[in-house]
Order: C-alpha cells, then structure tokens, then sequence
C-alpha cells in the first residue's frame, strides 16, 4: 500500500491499536530541526515546508535498522530541509510556482548505507573479488590488510568498563607502534587473532594515558563517552549552544549574482544547480556525500583528490557519483596552477579534511575569497570535519567512529542490544547525515549569495549531526523490544572490538531478512560507468520536486579519472532517463 499517514494496526479485536509511527515522528523531527536551525535558515525556504508531503511503499511504521536511533527520521528530517532550500532556489531561478515536494522513507533509509547496497558489476563492498574492479587508492594497506585496518576499532582499557576508540585512519602504523605493535605483521591473519593481540596493548593503558598519548602523535582516537557524560564536557556543553550547522559571511563585498543561464537536457526538466561549479577537497563518505548531493541537484563537481593520500577504494564507487575525479597535488606548483585555474570559476569549495590543513597550503575560506578577489562574483566555502569549529577539541582529527563514540552513540547501541559495553553502529550513518546537513549549508549559501551578495562560509561537523540524532531521543522501550525481536540472534552477538565491517555485515544480512523492501531495484539506478569498466548500481535519491529533475548525469568512476577542466563534460543520456 502507497502512502502516507495510515499509522494504525488491528488487534485482536479489530479495533485500531496505536503503533509507533517513523512518519509522524519525522514531522516531528522536522520541528525539531527548524527550531534548532531557525536562525541559519531563511524564511523563504521555510515556508516550504508546508509543501513537503512524507511518502512510503509501507504504512509508514516500519523501523528499519537494529539501532534504538530515531536515524529514518532524522534523514527524512535533514532531507525534507534540503528540498525546501532546493524549492528556494528554483523560485530564484525559475519564478514563484507551487512546488510538491515529496521524501520518501524507503529512499531516506537507503541513502544512510548507500555504500553497502552499491554495486560494481553486480559486486557489493564486502565481496572478496570487489577489489579486482576498483583503482587502488588504498596506498599504505590500511584497509586491505586485516591487521592494519584493525588498527581503527574499540577496544578496552586496562580500566574495568572503560573503552578507547584507536584509529589509524589511512595509515596505520603511527597508532600501532603508539601501543607498542609493529606497523606490519604478517603473521597475524586470524580476525580474532588481531583482535585479541591489538586489545591486549590497547588494554596496557588506561583511557586517560591514551588520551595523553593519542594527542602527542595527533592520532584519531577518542574515548567512548555515554551521552550524559558528553553533554557535561566543555566540548559537549559548547556543541551543544550551537546550530547543527552555521552559515556565516566573509569579508567579501562582491554583489548579488544571477544564476547562469544553462540549456536542460533535452527531453528533461531543470536542474536547480545547472551551471554551479563545485570542488570537493574531500575524502571516505562526509565530504564527498555533500558533492555527491549537490550534483543530483545539477551541480558540476569535481572531486580533487591528491595522489599521494589514501582513500578508501570501494567508496568511490557510491560516492563519486555524477562527478568528475582528478588528482592534483596542491603541494606542486602544477598543481596548485591547476587548482587556482579551476578556483576562478568555481561557485563552491567543499573542505573534508582536519581544521587548518587546507589553510595551510593557502587556501583557507578568506584565502580564497582574496584568490577570486574581481572577478564579479562572490564564493561559498563549506567544511565538515569530526569535532566542530568551536571549544576545545576543535582541532581534533577524527571519523564517523570517533563522533559516534564521543557523543555517546556508541554507548547507546551497547545499551540496547543489552551489553554493559559500547557498540559502533552498523553503517556510517552520521557521515551520511553530516553529508546532508554540509549541503543544507551549501544551497542556503548560494541563496545568501543570489539574493544578498558576498562570500559565505558554512561549517558542520559529525558530532553535530550525532547531537541532533540523540535530541530526538531513543525509541521507547516498547519499540525497542520490537526492533530486536525483528532482527537476526546474530546481530545481537556482536561485542565492543567488532570491526565496522562485521558490525555492518551482520546487520544487513538481518535487514535484508526483516526488511526486504529495503532491497527492492525500484529503490536503485544502474549504468554502465567507462571509469570502473562495469556496471554500477546506486541509490535513488529520497526528493523529489515538481517542475525539477532531481538525478544524475553521469555514471560514477574512481578517484583521478578525469582531466582537471570544467570544459566538455559528458552527459549519459541512459544515467540521465534512468
């Protein structure tokens, strides 16, 4: 059954019977987000949310993941924001019209594991042969050797009840020699062989020797906090006063500036963002989530990646969709003049590395504005990272892993799977909300910029995005019990060193089982993509929008593929139908 306000069930009297409801509670949740966000958002793309209609293939009830998270709602929440910022545009655009919006649950759902339904040539993330298909970006074997990405995973303290978060993000060895392990073992294969061996150092220490230690080799790492426990640090208390994510000008007096003038494809409506030109500096699934967001909106975006970083190989098969990838070392002087060519007509920066580091090599928000300085039209700079932009673990480095344990996310999953002990849950859900709010930031920016002038900066982060998940508060204990009844005894046998990959694996294996309408194809799109040499199978996205195409140009490639020029760009007539 279609639709969208039905939230009743029998019981065995026949009598309707009140049953948790994910559409209500997401209207809920997106009160919720217009009072946290009020002050970034104008009132034109407020008064949108009137037109937002909450759409499901289901009666709207079904809870979709083995969390005791309000994620659905949440996304269906963040998502219906983005289409009303979208809906502001178009009538900047295209004049004032009535405009339906339609988020679907289904669609929302998916795009919060949008990486483990992806496929290239009928080959998921987690099939062993994945790898014969991709690029290999995996540079210094963090991911493809077992030991070393254990490297990045929660282990206990030599404190009774007390666990750490290690991560050696893309490099690994500098956290293993930190507890007393070599980079490389290669006699260490065995799954519960690393385990045990990395845990068995980590648990030497206790999470405050770790935290002195983590922060002289500036590592990645956190220790796993409960929610209440956050919300009394300082960096808690400071996260918490502000707005999930913030909009602010820079010192730029460039005028309003019109949208380009573009021609659609042939055959098909208009893309709001056709003719905006975007770079993403940005790596794993955040940052490239907000290029990948704002190119389904029409945008051209090239992901620039350097050469010599690492990136997680099978993520670009999701993530690089509708963009073009190069490489460029902004460290070289070809380089950055290739960069800074591509910077006099870009309209948008996207930022995904830690605080400063991009700054460093000279291209900081202000830093930019002075590089494009005369040329008529003023920039927008957007940056995610792990720790915010404000109080005192600002300049951290950091993951989804990381915002997950800190916040008390972690906690929360242990909690409700009945363990005395913090879990990181399935699926990098919170890069996948912090990719949405940074593109939230993004269109709101180009609206300031249509209608005010000046260069903008907008800042979000994965901690904000897990402070607003937690706001909404836990399923109700009752709900609680029914999600874990609906999902596999194998789920809930996970434990605190779980990789993310086992974690992930055993939920959508119990996902696919419980909830198979998840898994539909109506739910994906497919094309041939000449960068990966197969097919690629990707999510449809949860918007849509009357008069607008919402959708893809082109299929997706991997890191590096393409020249670094905004001229002749493809379009894939069958991406584009699809």
């Amino acid at each position: 059954m279609a639709l969208v306000n039905d939230r009743y069930t029998e019981d065995d009297k026949g009598q309707p019977a009140a049953r948790y409801s994910v559409i209500d509670a997401a209207r809920q949740a997106i009160s919720q987000l217009q009072e946290l966000a009020q002050d970034q958002l104008p009132a034109d793309i407020l008064k949108h949310i009137q037109d937002v209609q909450l759409t499901s293939a289901t009666d709207g009830t079904q809870i979709y993941f083995p969390c005791p998270f309000k994620e659905t709602e949440a996304t269906v929440a963040l998502k219906s924001i983005e289409a009303c910022a979208v809906a502001a545009l178009a009538t900047l655009r295209y004049g004032e019209q009535p405009r339906k919006i339609e988020v679907n649950l289904e669609r929302s759902a998916t795009f919060l594991f949008s990486t483990y339904i992806a496929t290239i040539a009928g080959l998921g993330k987690q099939d062993p042969i994945v790898k014969s298909k991709l690029k290999d970006t995996d540079l210094l074997k963090a991911q493809s050797i077992l030991y070393r990405r254990l490297s990045a995973n929660l282990y206990a303290t030599r404190n009774p009840g007390e666990f750490f978060h290690i991560h050696g993000s893309l490099e690994a060895g500098k956290t293993l020699n930190m507890i007393g392990l070599e980079a490389h073992r290669s006699d260490l294969t065995d799954y519960r062989q690393c385990i045990e061996t990395i845990e068995s150092h980590v648990k030497r220490f206790t999470a405050a020797e770790l935290e002195e230690m983590n922060a002289k080799e500036r590592q990645a790492g956190v220790t796993a906090l409960k929610w209440e426990d956050f919300k009394q640090t300082e960096h808690g208390r400071t996260l918490l006063s502000l707005p999930p994510w913030q909009i602010t000008r820079l010192e730029d007096p460039s005028l309003p500036v019109p949208f380009p003038s573009t021609v659609p494809v042939p055959g098909s409506k208009p893309q709001v963002l056709s003719g905006i030109r975007v770079l993403e500096l940005c790596r794993i699934i955040a940052g490239p989530a907000m290029g990948r967001t704002l190119a389904e909106y029409g945008a051209q975006v090239i992901k620039v990646t350097s050469p010599n970083l690492s990136d997680v190989p099978f993520f670009q098969v999701d993530g690089n969709t509708g963009k073009h990838t190069c490489d460029l070392d902004l460290r070289s002087s070809p380089g950055r003049e290739a960069f800074e060519e591509l910077l006099k007509s870009a309209d948008v920066v996207l930022d995904g590395y830690r605080p400063g580091s991009l700054g460093r090599l000279g291209y900081s928000p202000q830093q930019i504005v002075e590089l494009v300085k005369g040329r008529g039209k003023g920039i927008v700079y957007v940056s995610e990272n792990c720790f915010g932009y404000q109080g005192p673990w600002a300049g951290r480095p950091g993951w989804q892993q990381i915002a997950d344990c800190v916040t008390g996310v972690a906690w929360a999953q242990g909690e409700f799977m009945g363990l005395g002990e913090p879990i990181v849950p399935p699926f990098p859900m919170s890069d996948y909300g912090t990719g949405c709010m940074g593109a939230i930031a993004v269109l709101t920016a180009l609206w300031r910029r249509a209608k005010e002038g000046g260069s903008w900066v907008g800042r979000t982060s994965l901690s904000q995005y897990d402070i607003f998940l937690l706001s909404l508060g836990l399923y109700d204990e009752d709900v609680k019990a029914r999600v874990r009844e609906d999902h596999d005894k194998e789920f809930f046998g996970l434990r605190h060193a779980d990789s993310v990959d086992e974690v992930g694996g055993r939920a959508l294996k119990s996902m696919k089982r419980a909830h198979p309408e998840l898994f539909d194809d109506k739910l994906m799109q497919k094309a041939f993509s000449k960068g990966f040499g197969g097919e690629v199978k990707w999510c449809r996205s949860p918007v849509s929008i009357d008069g607008l195409r919402v959708g893809f140009e082109r299929a997706s490639r991997p890191n590096g593929y393409d020249k670094p020029t905004w001229d002749d760009w493809e379009i894939e007539q069958a991406v584009v139908e699809g």
